[in-house]
């Protein structure tokens, strides 16, 4: 099973022992995965870099976790997405993110947790946060089309009235 694998299936042997649990696991994970980005987002000038066994380590972290905080970041690094399905302890990777992308998933995560770390007030501005917070919520925000009518022309583009064309 690769490392990978592993990670999506991440507590499920808890999960059979009972509820309890398999809520330690996650919420033991959860806290050393906010303890990584409060380094990360306290030391910005440096750029995380090694191997995922060795960043586990550094980090209190098993490869498995790593290769998940990875996983967790991975849309956010500047140098693009890893594919982390071929990853192994050995593989290397480079944490430098961007740092409006990574508040944006944060709040798409609805982790309160990490987008409510008190460096956040630093990083980014009360006005650039709340930027970042309104166009992420107008994502998340439905709206209905008007209504075609039948007489109108149809929205397709071909010059017939709606109730000739598409409205059939």
């Amino acid at each position: 099973m690769t490392l990978y694998e592993e990670w999506n299936n991440y507590g499920e042997d808890s999960k059979e022992k009972s509820v309890e649990e398999y809520k330690k696991v996650v919420e033991d994970y959860l806290a050393r995965e906010r303890d990584v980005y409060d380094y990360l987002l306290s030391h910005r000038d440096e750029v995380v870099e090694g191997t995922i066994s060795e960043l586990g380590k550094r980090f209190n972290m098993n490869d498995v976790e790593f290769l998940g905080f990875v996983d967790g970041i991975n849309s956010s690094l500047v140098a693009g997405e890893y594919n982390l399905e071929d990853f192994n302890g050995e593989s290397v990777v480079k944490l430098e993110y961007d740092l409006a992308k990574l508040y944006w998933n944060m709040l798409d995560a609805k982790a309160e947790w990490l987008y409510g770390l008190p460096q956040w007030q630093t990083l980014l501005t009360d006005e650039e946060r709340a930027t970042i917070k309104r166009d992420y919520n107008k994502t998340k925000t439905v709206v209905k089309e008007k209504k075609v009518g039948r007489n109108e022309p149809c929205p397709c583009g071909s010059g017939k009235k709606y109730k000739q064309c598409c409205g059939k």
